[in-house]
C-alpha cells in the first residue's frame, strides 16, 4: 500500500491513476470517495473536512474490499488527518509500504485549480482554507509514519504528467519490490485532462 499526499491540485488523481493502470492496483481517492456519497457537498465547498469516524469507515470499508479482491492499494489523500492517521497505524501500519508528497508551488495549483473547475475550486477562500488544513494536518501525520518506519519521499510534481508519473514509478518500485510494471504506454492526458486532486 503507497500513499500519495499533496495539496488539492498537485496531481494525486492524475498520478493514482497512473500508477494504478502502470502496476494493476487499486486507486482510492478519499475525495472521490466522499464526494460520490453526495452527503457532505456544503462542507466540502467551503473547504472543510469531513468528520473524522465518517472518513475512516468509508475508506476503511473501500480497502479491506481491495485487500479481499487481491489487489494492492493506492491511497490518494488518505489519510487526511492525524485521527485518521492514527487508526492506520493502530489497524494497518504494517501493509504501508511508504507515502510519497507531491510538491508543487501555490501559483501553479491556483492556475490547476481554475483549469479544473470544480465546484469547490472557484473559491479561492475555499482553496486557501483547503491548503492550510493541509499543511496543517500532514506536520501531525507524517511524525506519525515515522514513528512506524513507514519511509516517505517528496516528489516534484511540476513538469508533463508523464515525467512526474516517471519519478513516482521508480520510488513505487524502491517501495514495493515486487511491483511489477503490467503497462508501460499509460499516457497521463488519457487518464484525466486536467490534474486531479
Amino acid at each position: 500500500m503507497i500513499i500519495l499526499f499533496g495539496l488539492a491540485g498537485s496531481g494525486k488523481g492524475t498520478q493514482g491513476k497512473a500508477l494504478s493502470e502502470i502496476f494493476g492496483w487499486r486507486w482510492l481517492s478519499v475525495g472521490e470517495a466522499i464526494r460520490s456519497t453526495g452527503e457532505y457537498k456544503n462542507i466540502i465547498d467551503k473547504g472543510n473536512l469531513i468528520p473524522d469516524e465518517d472518513v475512516i469507515r468509508l475508506m476503511g470499508r473501500q480497502i479491506e474490499k481491495a485487500e479481499a479482491e487481491g489487489f494492492d492499494v493506492i491511497l490518494d489523500g488518505y489519510p487526511r488527518s492525524e485521527v485518521q492517521a492514527a487508526w492506520m497505524m493502530d489497524h494497518m501500519a504494517d501493509k504501508i509500504d511508504g507515502a510519497i508528497i507531491l510538491e508543487v508551488p501555490k501559483e501553479e495549483l491556483y492556475d490547476r485549480l481554475t483549469l479544473r473547475g470544480r465546484d469547490d475550486d472557484k473559491e479561492r477562500d475555499s482553496i486557501d482554507r483547503r491548503f492550510e488544513i493541509f499543511e496543517q494536518n500532514i506536520c501531525s501525520i507524517l511524525p506519525l509514519l515515522e514513528a512506524k518506519n513507514i519511509p516517505i519521499v517528496r516528489v516534484d510534481g511540476v513538469g508533463p504528467v508523464e515525467e512526474v508519473t516517471s519519478r513516482l514509478v521508480e520510488i513505487a518500485k524502491q517501495f514495493n519490490p515486487n511491483a511489477t510494471e503490467q503497462r508501460d504506454d499509460v499516457n497521463g492526458e488519457e487518464i484525466e485532462k486536467s490534474y486531479g486532486e
